[in-house]
Protein backbone atom coordinates (compact mmCIF):
# COMPACT_ATOMS: atom_id res chain seq x y z
CA UNK A 1 0.00 0.00 0.00
CA UNK A 2 1.44 3.24 -0.80
CA UNK A 3 0.38 6.71 0.67
CA UNK A 4 -0.58 9.75 -1.52
CA UNK A 5 1.48 12.57 -0.91
CA UNK A 6 -0.69 15.36 0.89
CA UNK A 7 -0.95 18.46 0.04
CA UNK A 8 1.10 20.99 2.49
CA UNK A 9 -0.19 24.46 3.14
CA UNK A 10 1.95 26.87 2.02
CA UNK A 11 4.90 28.22 4.07
CA UNK A 12 4.44 31.96 4.20
CA UNK A 13 7.65 33.38 3.42
CA UNK A 14 9.43 35.59 6.15
CA UNK A 15 7.42 37.70 8.44
CA UNK A 16 3.40 38.18 8.44
CA UNK A 17 2.66 41.30 5.92
CA UNK A 18 1.24 44.00 7.49
CA UNK A 19 -2.07 44.88 6.78
CA UNK A 20 -1.67 47.99 4.11
CA UNK A 21 -5.63 48.71 3.62
CA UNK A 22 -5.49 50.81 7.16
CA UNK A 23 -2.92 53.54 5.88
CA UNK A 24 -5.29 54.04 2.84
CA UNK A 25 -6.52 57.58 2.51
CA UNK A 26 -10.50 56.16 2.87
CA UNK A 27 -9.10 54.55 6.62
CA UNK A 28 -7.99 57.46 7.17
CA UNK A 29 -10.90 59.73 6.11
CA UNK A 30 -13.26 57.85 8.22
CA UNK A 31 -10.55 58.30 11.63
CA UNK A 32 -9.87 61.24 10.99
CA UNK A 33 -12.69 63.91 11.90
CA UNK A 34 -13.73 61.72 14.98
CA UNK A 35 -10.06 61.69 16.00
CA UNK A 36 -9.80 65.43 15.95
CA UNK A 37 -13.02 65.60 18.16
CA UNK A 38 -11.56 63.57 20.51
CA UNK A 39 -8.52 65.14 20.53
CA UNK A 40 -9.60 68.52 21.51
CA UNK A 41 -12.05 66.65 24.51
CA UNK A 42 -9.00 65.50 25.46
CA UNK A 43 -6.76 68.84 25.07
CA UNK A 44 -9.59 70.93 27.06
CA UNK A 45 -9.11 68.40 29.79
CA UNK A 46 -5.59 68.22 30.42
CA UNK A 47 -5.72 72.43 30.25
CA UNK A 48 -3.36 72.18 27.06
CA UNK A 49 -2.96 75.70 25.08
CA UNK A 50 -3.16 76.23 21.57
CA UNK A 51 0.26 75.95 21.00
CA UNK A 52 0.53 73.23 23.45
CA UNK A 53 -1.76 70.94 21.09
CA UNK A 54 -0.03 72.04 17.66
CA UNK A 55 3.19 70.63 19.38
CA UNK A 56 1.49 67.04 20.10
CA UNK A 57 0.11 66.91 16.70
CA UNK A 58 3.33 67.61 15.26
CA UNK A 59 3.06 71.38 15.20
CA UNK A 60 0.84 71.97 12.00
CA UNK A 61 0.81 75.48 11.07
CA UNK A 62 -2.29 77.58 13.18
CA UNK A 63 -4.18 77.78 10.12
CA UNK A 64 -4.36 74.36 9.42
CA UNK A 65 -4.72 73.49 12.89
CA UNK A 66 -8.01 75.77 13.00
CA UNK A 67 -9.38 74.31 10.13
CA UNK A 68 -9.22 70.91 11.05
CA UNK A 69 -11.06 71.81 14.48
CA UNK A 70 -13.47 73.44 12.00
CA UNK A 71 -13.99 70.36 9.64
CA UNK A 72 -14.15 67.67 12.50
CA UNK A 73 -16.86 70.17 14.05
CA UNK A 74 -18.55 70.41 11.04
CA UNK A 75 -18.20 66.14 10.83
CA UNK A 76 -16.91 67.23 7.01
CA UNK A 77 -14.67 65.01 5.61
CA UNK A 78 -10.80 65.18 6.97
CA UNK A 79 -7.90 63.28 5.71
CA UNK A 80 -5.00 63.36 8.52
CA UNK A 81 -1.20 62.25 7.49
CA UNK A 82 -0.56 58.85 9.62
CA UNK A 83 1.81 60.62 11.91
CA UNK A 84 -0.89 62.78 12.71
CA UNK A 85 -2.88 60.16 13.53
CA UNK A 86 -0.25 58.06 15.31
CA UNK A 87 0.54 61.14 17.54
CA UNK A 88 -3.65 61.27 18.73
CA UNK A 89 -3.40 57.46 19.13
CA UNK A 90 -0.75 58.09 21.66
CA UNK A 91 -2.44 60.73 23.98
CA UNK A 92 -5.55 58.21 23.81
CA UNK A 93 -3.37 55.46 25.30
CA UNK A 94 -2.12 58.29 27.62
CA UNK A 95 -6.07 59.12 28.67
CA UNK A 96 -6.71 55.92 28.95
CA UNK A 97 -4.49 54.97 31.34
CA UNK A 98 -4.81 57.70 33.28
CA UNK A 99 -8.35 56.18 33.50
CA UNK A 100 -7.04 52.80 34.45
CA UNK A 101 -4.71 54.18 36.89
CA UNK A 102 -6.51 57.06 38.94
CA UNK A 103 -10.02 57.27 40.28
CA UNK A 104 -11.04 60.54 38.86
CA UNK A 105 -9.62 62.31 36.26
CA UNK A 106 -8.98 65.21 38.37
CA UNK A 107 -6.09 63.15 39.69
CA UNK A 108 -4.77 62.07 36.30
CA UNK A 109 -4.44 65.41 35.24
CA UNK A 110 -2.69 66.26 38.57
CA UNK A 111 -0.06 63.56 38.13
CA UNK A 112 0.25 64.36 34.29
CA UNK A 113 1.14 68.08 35.91
CA UNK A 114 2.63 67.65 38.62
CA UNK A 115 6.51 66.96 38.88
CA UNK A 116 7.43 63.38 38.75
CA UNK A 117 10.85 62.03 40.25
CA UNK A 118 11.48 58.95 37.70
CA UNK A 119 14.21 59.24 35.82
CA UNK A 120 12.72 59.51 32.66
CA UNK A 121 10.95 62.89 33.90
CA UNK A 122 14.03 64.52 36.00
CA UNK A 123 11.89 66.20 38.35
CA UNK A 124 9.46 67.56 35.41
CA UNK A 125 6.14 66.96 34.97
CA UNK A 126 5.45 64.26 32.69
CA UNK A 127 2.86 66.79 30.47
CA UNK A 128 6.79 68.08 29.59
CA UNK A 129 7.33 65.06 27.47
CA UNK A 130 3.81 64.83 25.45
CA UNK A 131 4.50 68.47 24.87
CA UNK A 132 7.33 68.72 23.60
CA UNK A 133 6.62 68.15 19.82
CA UNK A 134 8.20 64.69 19.20
CA UNK A 135 6.45 61.14 19.18
CA UNK A 136 9.12 60.06 21.43
CA UNK A 137 7.61 62.31 24.17
CA UNK A 138 4.38 61.10 24.10
CA UNK A 139 5.73 57.32 23.46
CA UNK A 140 7.86 57.54 26.84
CA UNK A 141 4.90 58.93 28.49
CA UNK A 142 2.84 56.33 27.38
CA UNK A 143 5.11 53.33 27.95
CA UNK A 144 5.36 54.39 31.39
CA UNK A 145 1.98 54.32 32.18
CA UNK A 146 1.79 51.61 30.47
CA UNK A 147 4.52 50.28 32.89
CA UNK A 148 2.08 51.69 35.88
CA UNK A 149 -0.51 49.42 35.09
CA UNK A 150 1.58 46.51 34.80
CA UNK A 151 2.70 47.51 38.52
CA UNK A 152 6.46 48.92 38.23
CA UNK A 153 7.59 52.17 38.86
CA UNK A 154 4.46 54.08 40.51
CA UNK A 155 4.50 54.36 43.89
CA UNK A 156 1.65 52.07 45.98
CA UNK A 157 -1.30 53.19 46.55
CA UNK A 158 -3.40 53.71 49.69
CA UNK A 159 -4.50 50.14 49.86
CA UNK A 160 -0.94 48.84 48.56
CA UNK A 161 0.57 51.05 51.22
CA UNK A 162 0.81 48.74 54.26
CA UNK A 163 1.62 45.82 52.23
CA UNK A 164 4.22 43.83 53.62
CA UNK A 165 5.37 40.52 50.90
CA UNK A 166 4.71 36.90 52.39
CA UNK A 167 7.54 35.03 54.02
CA UNK A 168 8.07 31.54 54.00
CA UNK A 169 6.40 31.21 57.42
CA UNK A 170 2.89 32.67 55.89
CA UNK A 171 2.45 29.96 53.62
CA UNK A 172 0.59 27.23 54.95
CA UNK A 173 0.44 22.99 53.58
CA UNK A 174 -2.70 21.42 54.03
Amino acid sequence: MTLAARPRDPVPAGPPRLDLSRFQPENRRRLSAPAIRTFVAIADLWGLTEEQRRLVLGYPSRSTFQNWIKVAREHGNLTLGLDVLERISLVLGIHKALAILFDNEREGVAWLRGPHRATVFGDRPPLDQVVNGSQEGLRTVRRFLDAARGGQYMAPNAVDTGFRAYTDADIVFA
